[in-house]
């Protein structure tokens, strides 16, 4: 066999493993997603997919399967306009009118990732900085990023930041259905494929596209999710769209949200982070605790029922927090503006702060400064 024939061959294989696993993926997607829907467990269509990827990327050992970052940005666009039509008031009206929860809320949640991580890497606990970078709350990537660049371990930070996201959705999507403040919906009420008004569907399919074309001309890309969000609500109330949200769109948003948690968790990657997952488990549950005593804060001392609480103060995975929240009873506004507000802070202070923070402990775990 030439050389020619040789690589056709395993071009053609290699496509059939893809196809293969890619309907694998759909199928336990799928199967999952009913199963906790039949279940009443909120955000199922969320969690079915991200439980899928999970077990696609652990069982096979090429992995394949894997989502683009249009795609990614596509579904956040869905996302920003399901929040947008959910959202019975602006996000401003909400933190104008309770801010110094908002502060208080934004400020300790930052404030004890960065003391946790600090105080992880003066102990040992992980190698370097990883802690510091890895305990982050929100804008997973730009900490991957900044952690690799700033000679941290890169895969552990990776493996800490999206097991919180994961560790976060399900314990709060636990708390929402043991709590009984999960929206119920049954399967076969569920009208996938209803009757549309197809200009507002054109309408919000536009908003949709525009979020990810800002964010690749701004290079911004968190503007994938904010655009379509700020937009709509403030079209919405201008009454100059209506924002058709059909449930086979956002089965597809949610999916590919879901998606995109799990695959990263590669078998190479539990490999390499198997000997520090206790560290990386026992550090993210210790984060959620410092987390929750806040939430426990707002409830005794401002009222705030419990769940949106938690909710509001979940540290990271504001997509996953926001899917959560529309499936269950909880104050809406208050959380989104909650994650939206701490987001926007991480984004732009985070990196810096981390770094300030590494910069203050030598890679032996000692200070560098007084």
């Amino acid at each position: 066999m030439s050389k020619a024939d040789a690589h056709v061959a395993m071009s053609r294989t290699a496509k059939l493993a893809s196809a293969w696993q890619w309907a694998v993926l759909l199928g336990l997607s799928a199967l999952f997603a009913v199963a906790l829907t039949r279940a009443g467990i909120p955000a199922a269509l969320l969690l079915g997919p991200m439980l899928g990827a999970v077990i696609v990327v652990i069982t096979f050992i090429d992995t394949r399967v894997q989502v683009s970052r249009s795609a990614s940005a596509f579904a956040q666009g869905i996302l920003g306009c399901m929040i947008a039509k959910t959202l019975a008031q602006s996000l401003a009206g909400a933190a104008i009118g309770s801010w110094p929860l908002f502060v208080l809320g934004v400020t300790g949640v930052i404030a004890a990732a960065g003391v946790l991580g600090w105080g992880l890497t003066r102990l040992r606990v992980l190698p370097g900085t990883t802690a510091i970078w890895g305990l982050s709350p929100g804008a997973a990537t730009v900490m991957i990023l900044m952690a690799e660049n700033a000679g941290a371990d890169a895969q552990l930070v990776a493996c800490m930041q999206y097991t919180r996201v994961i560790m976060v959705a399900v314990l709060a999507t636990l708390i929402t259905h043991f709590t009984g403040a999960g929206v119920a919906h049954e399967v076969h009420s569920v009208i996938w494929f209803p009757t549309l008004d197809w200009l507002p569907l054109a309408q919000t399919l536009a908003l949709v596209a525009a979020g990810p074309l800002v964010a690749r001309l701004a290079k911004i890309p968190v503007a994938a999710l904010l655009v379509p969000m700020v937009g709509g609500i403030f079209l919405t109330h201008q009454g100059l769209i209506s924002i058709e949200m059909p449930h086979w769109l956002l089965a597809l948003g949610y999916a590919v949200i879901g998606w995109r948690i799990g695959l990263p968790f590669t078998r190479p990657l539990v490999r390499y982070a198997l000997k520090a997952f206790p560290a990386i488990l026992a550090s993210t549950l210790a984060l959620i605790l410092i987390c929750g005593c806040l939430a426990a804060v707002f409830v005794f001392a401002a009222g705030i029922d419990p769940l949106t609480a938690y909710l509001a103060t979940s540290p990271g995975g504001a997509d996953s927090v926001a899917i959560i929240a529309a499936s269950s009873q909880v104050d809406m506004p208050f959380v989104m503006t909650m994650q939206m507000v701490r987001f926007g802070v991480v984004l732009l202070a985070g990196p810096t702060m981390a770094a300030f923070i590494s910069r203050r402990v030598s890679p032996e775990g000692g200070a560098t400064g007084t």
